[in-house]
């Protein structure tokens, strides 16, 4: 759906705690939930205000964004993805 939030809360709703922790403990999840979160802004505001952008940075940024929410959330279940 287009302008839909993938926000982490929106996306791992149930694991709003460990989200949080992490985000304050571990300065590598932090930076990655910054670049999604960055990402997931401009997809947005470009979905939603039909920004013209070519098909390949567009879908780059939603390949990117994939990337990160799986790294993610094997951190948010798993510990630290290493």
């Amino acid at each position: 759906m287009l302008g839909e939030s993938h926000s982490l809360l929106d996306e791992f709703p149930d694991y709003k705690d460990r989200i949080h922790t992490l985000k304050h403990q571990d300065d590598e999840f932090a930076s990655m939930a910054r670049e999604y979160h960055s990402l997931d802004h401009r997809i947005r505001g470009l979905e939603m205000n039909d920004v013209p952008t070519s098909d390949t940075e567009f879908n780059r940024m939603k390949s990117r964004r994939v990337e990160l929410k799986d790294q993610l959330y094997n951190r948010i279940i798993n510990g630290s993805g290493r």
